[in-house]
């Protein structure tokens, strides 16, 4: 009774001079209602057809990606690797396709990008089964990028590092035994630097500064192949200076781990014009070394 009062009322403020039925009045309420409902449908109509979702399955992106890359198309393979990654990001295939997205970047040339990619998914997922593989390509695209000697070696300082990781950080991969073959010649790159730039010094009688360089090939890279020339080059330079205690101890730690070397050679006759023979000064900082060169 009391919703029929009310649409009476309703009919009163309207101005009507009898109060309307119930009957017309509901009539009039679904009519409304009718016409209110179709007006929304309309609108989410339009809103629907606006966002179409346009997602596709995983492995069927994947598997696209795999077929571009049989099919030489690189281009194609790293986008859907990449829509992968985009539209199913907590899924397994998306964390293969990051593997795969850094991989196809580093057989591009596109080094930064690998290593971008590599990084993202060591940090996201350090113990997946792939995460070996994917900091190797981070050190990989490092290694590529080592310049010629007389270029500043920044990025063989990164490639030594990114192997590490790959050395200390999964000690049972397969990727293990690369990983430290190209450690080594990235630190035989670095010796031959600081080779590069004692010789420089030393062509223009800077011996002091000379000597700080091959020091530190002897000190920091006693295993490369530049640590006879650099215990070479530090007897001529200490013998030049007059420190000829110095210079007698690079000749026997020279002589003891490369006797038959020409360097050592040289360095003998340079001594023997001066009246005097190698011989090592125990309290020389050459001693404690002496035991780190591997002849």
């Amino acid at each position: 009774m009391d919703m029929v009062q009310n649409f009476s009322k309703a009919g009163e403020i309207a101005g009507t001079s009898s109060p309307v039925s119930f009957a017309k009045i509901a009539r009039i309420a679904v009519i409304g209602a009718g016409l209110f409902l179709a007006s929304c449908a309309s609108k989410s109509g339009s809103t629907t057809n606006e966002f179409i979702d346009n997602t596709e399955p995983a492995d069927k992106l994947y598997n696209e990606a795999l077929a571009n890359i049989d099919a030489g198309r690189s281009d194609e393979a790293l986008k859907k690797f990449k829509e992968v990654d985009k539209q199913h990001p907590y899924s397994n295939y998306a964390r293969k396709a990051m593997v795969m997205s850094a991989y196809l970047s580093y057989r591009r040339g596109q080094y930064a990008d690998a290593v971008s990619q590599g990084k993202r998914f060591v940090a996201l997922h350090p113990g997946d089964e792939d995460a070996a593989y994917a900091q190797y390509i981070v050190g990989m695209s490092y290694f590529r990028q080592i310049p010629d000697v007389t270029r500043d070696q920044k990025s063989t300082r990164r490639a030594i590092l990114a192997m590490n990781e790959v050395v200390e950080r999964y000690p049972d991969s397969v990727y293990v035994e690369d990983a430290q073959t190209k450690i080594r010649i990235a630190r035989d790159q670095l010796a031959g630097k600081d080779m590069q730039i004692g010789r420089y010094y030393q062509e223009r009688e800077e011996h002091l500064a000379a000597i700080n360089r091959f020091k530190r090939v002897v000190e920091n890279y006693a295993t490369t192949r530049h640590v006879e020339e650099a215990l070479a080059r530090l007897t001529e330079s200490y013998y030049a200076l007059g420190l000829v205690s110095e210079a007698q101890s690079a000749a026997a730690v020279l002589g003891h781990n490369f006797p038959d070397s020409q360097w050592y050679k040289d360095s003998y006759k340079l001594l023997q014009a001066g009246g005097l023979k190698p011989r090592e000064n125990k309290g020389s900082w050459l001693s404690n070394v002496s035991k780190l060169i591997t002849g």
